[in-house]
């Protein structure tokens, strides 16, 4: 059975638990907060014993969790056992162990499972199937920037604070968004900083930009999704705070330089008469990149995606210390105009995008 993250709360207060819970995420704040209400059910439901157990590898010893949850509790009449599984792979005997479990729960036993984010072949697996059927399994997925001000503001009302009304709130909302994305944790600190500090009702911009320090992290693949989106301040920040944090300058050329040669790819099979749809399968791109390849193709020419790939070599010289005198000094710099290029503010650039600022 699936559940939704925010059906949780509806359904934990109807009190007819299930025997068995699984969350899927690797979002640490949310999953916490969604543990934490499963087990303030469970205890309110009886269930006052605890034991937490964490797989550590491919030797952990699947008996003990099959043996706490068949034996009888010596301090309460039900008992709620934890299963964590940090990698996401419980591994043979792993699978065997939790699809023997699901199909013997114990009445007085509620079980609470723990795994990150996972793919494919993890979801399609039987012990994940197993898991499922048994029970309720609630995934978190990363809360994606153009959603984040509504969560941002879900969370203030929490608190009993919100943003000024129309155009001001807005960019307050956005304001603190860009302050806290891809960090769930260090936003949840920042809003209960906010309740500390100011009382319940609403909060002006300065009262936000007083309190709320810069604690985004981001990554590659959130950079990459900046620039084919477009979004050029966007992009050129998190590209300040990658060089910050001490990311290979390398390793975000070698992505976007990827990313250049698939377009390459994919404009020729356009121009040799094959559908779109086909061509990005057949170059493997999935998933949100796929929707922007798509958009994207059409609008670019071989010429434009030419300059783009002489672009990525010399970049490419110039992070690993072959300088170009066409071009800044340094890898991030030389990373700088060539994703101003790629965003059509560069000489060479083109007009694919609608650049937003």
């Amino acid at each position: 059975m699936q559940l939704k993250p925010d059906q949780l709360e509806a359904h934990l207060a109807k009190g007819a638990l299930k025997p068995l819970y699984t969350l899927v995420g690797d979002e640490p704040l949310l999953v916490q907060e969604a543990a934490d209400a499963i087990r303030s059910a469970a205890r309110a439901a009886g269930y006052a014993e605890r034991k937490v157990f964490t797989v550590s590898g491919a030797h952990f010893d699947w008996s003990g969790v099959q043996g706490a949850a068949q034996a009888m509790s010596l301090f309460a009449e039900r008992q709620l056992i934890e299963i964590r599984i940090p990698t996401g792979k419980p591994g043979k005997d792993g699978s065997e162990a939790l699809q023997r479990y699901c199909e013997h729960l114990a009445d007085d036993v509620l079980t609470l499972v723990q795994l990150p984010r996972l793919d494919f072949q993890q979801v399609k697996s039987a012990w994940f199937a197993a898991l499922d059927g048994a029970g309720v399994v609630i995934r978190f997925d990363p809360i994606e920037r153009r959603a984040l001000p509504a969560w941002l503001a879900q969370r203030l009302a929490r608190q009993g604070q919100a943003v000024e009304a129309g155009e001001a709130g807005q960019r307050t909302l956005a304001f603190l968004a860009d302050r806290v994305e891809g960090n769930l944790l260090a936003a949840h600190q920042e809003l209960s900083k906010m309740a500390l500090l100011y009382p319940e009702g609403t909060l002006a911009f300065e009262q936000v930009e007083a309190a709320v320090q810069d604690v985004a992290r981001y990554d590659i693949a959130k950079l990459v999704e900046a620039v084919w989106s477009g979004q050029a301040a966007r992009a050129l920040r998190m590209l300040a705070a990658l060089e910050a944090e001490g990311e290979s300058a390398v390793y975000v050329h070698w992505t976007l330089a990827e990313d250049v040669r698939a377009l390459v790819r994919l404009r020729a099979a356009l121009d040799g008469g094959q559908p779109l749809p086909m061509a990005l399968r057949e170059a493997r791109v999935w998933g949100a990149k796929e929707k922007l390849f798509e958009r994207l193709v059409p609008l670019l020419g071989s010429a434009q995606l030419a300059r783009w790939l002489n672009a990525a070599q010399v970049c490419d010289g110039q992070c690993k210390g072959l300088a170009d005198p066409r071009w800044p000094s340094g890898a991030w710099p030389s990373l700088r105009q060539w994703v101003l290029m790629l965003l059509g503010r560069g000489p060479g650039g083109g007009g694919a995008f609608a650049l937003q600022a």
